[in-house]
C-alpha cells in the first residue's frame, strides 16, 4: 500500500517525536483486522489510527469504531476519510489520559439499566516508547473489554510472555499475567511499515481476567521484588517489607531465588502472606 497523496502540507509524514511507523502492508493489516474478529454489534476502540489503514478494514465490518488520535496533523485527514461513515467517531486525545468507559456511547446507544452493554474490543499499533505505560493504563480499565489486539515491539512481547525462570521476566510480565490471558499471534517485519523501524514487531491477543483483590498492593509487591533484578527476592523485599522473611517462609518461597523465578501463583501467595503478617 503506497502512502496516499494529501492536499494538506504532508500531514501524514511520520513523526519521530511520536514514534510513528505506519503499518502499510495489506497482508498484515488484514491479519490484524481478522484477529480483532469484529462484528456489526461490536464497539471497537482503536488507539492511534494513524492514516486510517486498519480503521478502514474495521469499519467495513459494520462495527462502531471509536478512534483515539493524538497527532493533530492526522485529525483532518481522518475526518476527511471517514466523517461520512455513520459508524465512525474520532477523538483527539492522548490515550494515556482516557477513561475508556466514557467513550462507549458516542452514537447515542446507551443501554437501559439492567441490560448488557456493547461488546467492546480494542485494537492498537502502539508506539514503542509508550507501550508499557499504555499496557498499565489498559490493565487498570480492562473490565470494559472483551478482547484486545495489540502490536508491540517484539522484545516487549518476549518480556510479557516470559515464563518463570526466564531472565526476560520482570514487572511487566507479572502485570500482564495478572490482568490478561496473553496469546502471541504473529510477528510483523520492519518492511511492513513506513518508515521501516529497526526492529520487528509482534501482535498479541489479550483476554481480560477478573481483578485481583487489592491489585495495587499486589503490583507494589511485584515492583519491590524486581527493584534490582540481580538481587535475591529477600534482598529486594527487605527494603520495603519489615517482615519479609516471615512472609517468604509462610509462602514457602526460597529467599535466595530471584524475582524472575516466581510464577504468578507464587506472587499471589506471597502477597497474601505479606498482607497477613
Amino acid at each position: 500500500m503506497k502512502p496516499s497523496k494529501e492536499t494538506h502540507n504532508e500531514p501524514t509524514r511520520p513523526k519521530k517525536s511520536l514514534g510513528q511507523n505506519f503499518l502499510t502492508d495489506p497482508n498484515y493489516l488484514t491479519k490484524i483486522a481478522a484477529a480483532v474478529e469484529a462484528k456489526q454489534e461490536d464497539s471497537i476502540i482503536e488507539i492511534g489510527p494513524g492514516r486510517g489503514a486498519l480503521t478502514e478494514l474495521l469499519l467495513q465490518t459494520g462495527a462502531k469504531v471509536i478512534a483515539i488520535e493524538l497527532d493533530r496533523d492526522l485529525i483532518g485527514p481522518l475526518r476527511e476519510s471517514f466523517s461520512r461513515r455513520e459508524n465512525f467517531h474520532l477523538i483527539e486525545r492522548d490515550a494515556l489520559t482516557v477513561d475508556f468507559s466514557d467513550l462507549l456511547y458516542p452514537f447515542g446507544s446507551v443501554p437501559q439499566a439492567g441490560t448488557a452493554g456493547p461488546s467492546v474490543k480494542l485494537a492498537a499499533n502502539l508506539p514503542y516508547y509508550i507501550s508499557t505505560a499504555v499496557l498499565r493504563h489498559i490493565a487498570a480499565q480492562r473490565e470494559i473489554f472483551t478482547s484486545l489486539i495489540l502490536m508491540f515491539q517484539r522484545e516487549v512481547v518476549h518480556r510479557i510472555t516470559a515464563r518463570a525462570g526466564n531472565s526476560e521476566r520482570g514487572y511487566l510480565t507479572v502485570l500482564a499475567e495478572l490482568a490478561f490471558d496473553v496469546q502471541k499471534l504473529f510477528d510483523v517485519p520492519p518492511a511492513a511499515f513506513w518508515p521501516a523501524p529497526k526492529v520487528w514487531s509482534s501482535v498479541v491477543k489479550l483476554t481480560p481476567k477478573p481483578y485481583f483483590k487489592d491489585e495495587a498492593g499486589m503490583l507494589q509487591l511485584v515492583s519491590a521484588g524486581f527493584a534490582q533484578k540481580r538481587k535475591t527476592i529477600a534482598n529486594n523485599l527487605k527494603a520495603f517489607y519489615p517482615k519479609y522473611d516471615i512472609a517468604l517462609r509462610a509462602a514457602e518461597i526460597d529467599p535466595k531465588i530471584r524475582a524472575e523465578a516466581l510464577t504468578l501463583d507464587e506472587w499471589q501467595r506471597l502477597y497474601r502472606a505479606i498482607a497477613a503478617v
